[in-house]
């Protein structure tokens, strides 16, 4: 008798792990294996944060913190909003978290009952329908065309919603498209919203910092003043502070549900990393200019990538406005044989392909719910992607 519940029968494998599994037996083989696929942004923690974490422990700041965030990381938050979004919130509004993954999470498990529908447009974050899922909530997936950017139109949204819908879900900058919305688009889709006043907002901000050709970010509250009680902005430290083992997320939204998931957040985790909180502080009041350096660094990347990934025959390459990724259509690749006489069904077997032939590793557009396509993530050295481009246009070159 299986000791595991049935519950975890719900839960598909990962689209990507034999992708995953078969990449690190190419390593351990000898294989020289070019990673394009992991999710995290390669510099450095900036050195003042990691100052701030010293200081931090040499004061014995190694306890227990209040549950859902400490008195000066959310007072911190409270600041962000204000000075990067035009948001005020008290820190009764706030909860923190260990990643944005949890605070999503802590949303979902707080709100959704059985039966319940959240919005997610598709491409999506991996996690998102299966957080859902947990729930025994039900995803509906709205797919969100390459042709308009992968976001999300409001006629779509329009005809999605019905009695039973709780929550859409945001996420911009986008994984893995890279989708920006601007305040146009926002308000656009809000004032749909304003027509279904039992629709709540989640929206995934973690990306905000990194944007591209001077595009103004904005989130949908700050947009929508109307929709301020309906929204919860989720936001933290991974991406644009390169923080993400330090694991911290934020979010802001109406008190009811701030108390209800750290109620939630008491009996799973409790308080957040009392270190990494307090480096959190320093790096959201101190410097913030090298933000516009990196994000400077990762536009020159996304260029050089695009323009690559666009010569290569069988792909399309979108543009993409903020993050670092892109998600480039491999249909033009499908019904085609590789020199051994396989014959390419999927976006699976065009992951596998250019793993087994090009030694480069991207995550299966499968994984984010929208085929046939695949992730590229250019948070890496220049030098890196090139060769890793390269290698993968070489491969599809002897593909009849």
């Amino acid at each position: 008798m299986s000791i595991v519940a049935k519950r975890m029968d719900r839960f598909p494998p990962s689209p990507s792990v034999v992708v995953t599994q078969r990449a690190r037996q190419l390593r351990a083989e000898g294989r020289d294996i070019i990673s394009l696929s992991i999710g995290e942004p390669d510099f450095p923690t900036p050195e003042h944060v990691k100052r701030a974490a010293v200081a931090a422990m040499e004061r014995n700041q190694t306890k227990y913190t209040p549950i859902d965030g400490t008195p000066e990381l959310k007072q911190a938050v409270c600041l962000k909003f204000r000075r990067d979004n035009g948001l005020s919130y008290t820190p009764e509004q706030i909860t923190v978290g260990t990643g944005g993954k949890q605070v999503i999470h802590n949303a979902i498990l707080s709100t959704v009952e059985p039966g319940d529908e959240v919005i997610i447009p598709t491409p999506y974050w991996i996690s998102y329908s299966l957080m859902v899922m947990m729930a025994e909530g039900v995803s509906v997936h709205v797919p969100c065309r390459q042709e308009n950017g992968f976001k999300l139109q409001p006629g779509d949204l329009d005809r999605a919603i019905t009695p039973k819908t709780k929550w859409l879900m945001l996420n911009s900058p986008s994984n893995p498209s890279g989708a920006t919305y601007s305040r146009d688009e926002l308000k656009a889709l809000g004032d749909v919203l304003l027509r279904h006043p039992h629709v709540h907002i989640l929206t995934d901000d973690i990306y905000e910092h990194i944007r591209y050709d001077g595009r103004e970010f904005a989130t949908i509250a700050q947009v929508q003043p109307n929709l301020y009680e309906r929204t919860l902005t989720m936001n933290g430290v991974s991406k644009a502070y390169a923080m993400t083992g330090w694991r911290i997320g934020f979010a802001a939204g109406p008190v009811s549900l701030i108390k209800a998931m750290g109620k939630l957040q008491s009996q799973i985790t409790s308080g957040p990393n009392a270190i990494a909180q307090a480096a959190s502080v320093e790096a959201l009041t101190g410097p913030q200019e090298f933000l516009h350096e990196r994000a400077a660094i990762f536009q020159e990347r996304r260029d050089v990538v695009v323009d690559l990934l666009n010569q290569v025959p069988g792909l399309k390459c979108h543009k993409p406005e903020g993050a670092f990724y892109v998600f480039p259509s491999c249909a033009g690749l499908i019904g085609k044989k590789t020199p051994d006489g396989s014959v390419l069904r999927s976006d699976s077997d065009v992951a596998l392909y250019l793993l087994e032939k090009a030694g480069v590793a991207v995550v299966l557009g499968d994984a984010y719910g929208m085929s046939p396509f695949f992730r590229v993530s250019y948070a890496t050295s220049m030098d890196l992607l090139k060769d890793g481009c390269g290698r993968i246009k070489r491969a599809c070159e002897v593909l009849v």
